[in-house]
């Protein structure tokens, strides 16, 4: 009981602070937030392989304004949690990435995008260990999310050498 409190302290307390600015100017389409979110999401990880890290980072910032919109309206969704975790990350807040990471994963410990994009954020703050065991996690799904942890684990360890 004390872990739900908890949570929705958390959420309720970072979604009104970030609320006024989660406002979208073009909801006219009738899609939902998060699909908006997704969509900037897709196109902002495009400009990241192109290197044009200035237009993704608009990108992620627009979905995160989103996200924290989807997450107000229905609270405690997994994918939802999970893409607020990766833009946060993104944009260079590893801390409240993984808390929102940590949340989706109390909602569903199997889900396979947090497991990857937690284990990402192990990589990145250099604790190897608790990467791996989020790769353990995702090593029976037969996934994509398992080969892409994967590859940057095993590159990481072969950039050290």
């Amino acid at each position: 009981m004390k872990k739900i409190i908890y949570i929705l302290i958390f959420i309720v307390a970072f979604t009104n602070n970030s609320f006024a600015a989660a406002t979208d100017s073009n909801s006219s389409d009738g899609s939902s937030s998060y699909t908006k979110a997704y969509n900037l999401i897709k196109q902002a990880k495009k400009y990241e392989k192109k290197g044009k890290t200035e237009k993704a980072q608009k990108r992620y910032e627009k979905a995160q304004k989103l996200l924290l919109k989807s997450n107000k309206e229905k609270p405690l969704q997994a994918d939802t949690l999970n893409y607020l975790g990766f833009t946060t990350r993104k944009l260079g807040d590893y801390e409240k990435g993984e808390k929102f990471y940590l949340l989706g994963l109390e909602i569903d410990p199997n889900h396979k995008g947090i497991n990857e994009y937690l284990g990402e954020l192990y990589v990145v703050t250099n604790r190897m260990n608790l990467a791996n065991e989020r790769l353990e996690i995702l090593k029976n799904c037969n996934c994509e999310e398992y080969d892409e942890l994967k590859e940057i684990i095993e590159g990481t360890k072969k950039s050290k050498y």
